[in-house]
């Protein structure tokens, strides 16, 4: 798969109607994730599900993929073959998820995608996140009476080549984390510096290369690259930040940058 393929990319290219379940027996996410990799092992789209397991239980461990309004897109980052393997399923009772706004989780998007080919997540996600953030498409979704008609709604999702706005959304938390691993790992001992180094290496696969670039950065020049925001106040460089930013910030998980040190700003903690 070359950039002008990804261009023109549909979900249909990768999505069937007997990669949907319907209705999902588990009563937890991990459940979910055994219950649709069991799905993606009898299509023939994975061999192994072990190994994809791991690691999709790794990457949620990190940070929840419940993106909230009721739905989730766990993914895991690995070569099965397949350019892309996706499998969906619908729990009518829900599922905990710690999603970011605390729902149940109803609609699952299970994604393991090929490390090898460049910038393809950032490519799948974009286009999902852009179709999810349509109320009438959600609706739909949520409105659909079959695992067929789940199918056919996402097929009209277009895998977009995305913008550094749609590359970055739903970003703030994994780089919040990435400074916490990446500070640990300096006191680590060898074997505990491995372990982090692993997170690590999750976190950056699935960040756009060149946010990954300017977090390294300014890490080895100021030791952090992600800063609070308390009471307006950036806490890289003690300077409020503008009062539309520091609203916007607040209860969200996209990246904002400071305009005067340029750090990344996440919202306070501890407020």
């Amino acid at each position: 798969m070359n950039a002008e393929h990804l261009k023109s990319s549909h979900f249909a290219d990768y999505l069937r109607a007997c990669q949907v379940i319907y209705d999902l027996k588990s009563k937890t996410k991990v459940e979910a994730f055994e219950e649709l990799l069991d799905l993606l092992k009898e299509n023939q789209l994975i061999k192994n599900r072990k190994p994809v397991l791991t690691r999709v239980i790794a990457r949620e461990q990190l940070e929840s993929t419940g993106i909230g309004h009721g739905i989730a897109l766990p993914h895991a980052r690995m070569d099965t073959g397949q350019d892309l393997a996706v499998a969906v399923g619908w729990s009518s009772e829900g599922l905990e998820f710690d999603a970011i706004d605390g729902q149940k989780v109803h609609l699952i998007i299970l994604i393991v995608w090929n490390p090898v080919i460049p910038g393809l997540f950032n490519h799948v996600f974009a286009g999902i996140a852009k179709f999810l953030s349509n109320a009438t498409y959600r609706s739909r979704l949520f409105q659909a009476g079959s695992g067929e008609d789940l199918c056919k709604t996402l097929s009209q999702i277009e895998l977009e080549i995305p913008e550094m706005e749609d590359r970055i959304i739903h970003r703030a938390g994994l780089l919040w984390k990435l400074q916490e691993i990446e500070l640990q790992k300096k006191k680590a001992s060898p074997k505990e510096a491995k372990e982090f180094q692993a997170q690590s290496d999750l976190i950056r696969s699935e960040l756009d290369s060149a946010l990954v670039e300017r977090f390294d950065r300014f890490m080895e020049r100021y030791g952090f690259a992600v800063a609070e925001v308390q009471h307006g106040v950036c806490m890289g460089c003690y300077i409020n930040v503008a009062t539309g930013m520091g609203s916007a910030i607040e209860g969200s998980n996209d990246i904002y940058v400071c305009e005067n040190c340029g750090k990344f700003l996440v919202a306070s903690k501890s407020e």
